[in-house]
């Protein structure tokens, strides 16, 4: 496998670019070294971005997020998220596997945009819920594990409540710790039995709002990149794009810093999944 030690190379290729957030932009806290001097680049040299993100939050609650890690505006065009697209989804009414709009929320506080504006309404117990809102482990609470949730999930479970997945990572590199997401709880709840929907990469319907941001309409003309093959590049291929996999994030917590080429190429095959290479970091 191809790997490229900067991005100047694969920007003269393509118009546009799906660029994942977690693991390739930033850590959780910070943006990587050379990312915003690239994001720059590649504003001036006239390519657009978007940000696709797995995160249980709506796209304006992360574009605040971006705002204070320093990464300016103008060098994207939007933030498409699991959380927005579920909240879109839900709005709509029109693909839910399930009536009802009461929610029972296994969470975060801070990822309640995603049934904001009557989306949703939350209820305090499984028993008055019509689907289990699943947006992950909450980190404040401590053990890194999914452990402390298996009696709420029991009690969805044996309520018989539909969950929605509203990240379907299994985990996430924050500040250089893994941290769990939904997609963990969601792998408990399915072994169950229990019916699931994730929303996000790499289901192919989230890249439909993501080329109406890009107003491209030529895919050929557009890269994606992401750190995790699960998602970023089965989603991209699934999606009609080509993609780049980021060796950063859980890509360098799983394999180090400078993964051999052979290795990627075995990885890439088990996951099938078919990227036109790999970038070690996102610099220009």
């Amino acid at each position: 496998m191809q790997i490229w030690d900067h991005f100047a190379p694969l920007a003269a290729r393509y118009d546009g670019f799906v660029l994942d957030l977690w693991g390739l932009v930033h850590d959780g806290r910070e943006p990587y070294p050379g990312v915003v001097e690239c994001l720059r680049r590649m504003r001036d040299a006239g390519k657009r971005v978007v940000f696709l993100t797995n995160a249980p939050r709506r796209g304006w609650f992360i574009n605040e997020m971006l705002d204070r890690m320093g990464i300016p505006r103008d060098c994207y065009l939007g933030t498409m998220s699991s959380g927005e697209a579920t909240w879109m989804w839900l709005t709509a009414r029109d693909k839910l596997p399930f009536s009802g709009r009461r929610a029972f929320h296994i969470g975060p506080e801070r990822d309640l945009s995603t049934v904001e504006d009557g989306a949703a309404e939350l209820v305090p117990t499984p028993r008055e819920a019509d689907f289990l809102l699943n947006t992950g482990p909450d980190p404040s609470r401590g053990p890194e594990s999914v452990e402390p949730y298996i009696p709420a999930l029991r009690e969805c479970f044996e309520a018989g409540l539909p969950m929605v997945c509203v990240n379907p990572d299994r985990a996430v590199m924050v500040a250089g710790k893994r941290i769990l997401c939904a997609g963990a709880l969601a792998d408990v709840y399915a072994g169950w039995g229990g019916q699931v929907t994730e929303i996000g990469k790499p289901d192919p319907a989230v890249y439909g709002p993501v080329m109406d941001l890009l107003g491209i309409a030529d895919k050929r003309r557009v890269l994606a990149a992401g750190d995790t093959a699960h998602t970023d590049l089965a989603g991209a291929q699934a999606a009609g794009l080509d993609a780049v996999w980021a060796l950063t994030g859980l890509m360098e917590d799983s394999h180090g810093k400078d993964p051999a080429p052979e290795l990627l190429d075995r990885l890439a095959e088990e996951e099938h999944v078919r990227p036109i290479g790999a970038l070690r970091i996102l610099n220009w």
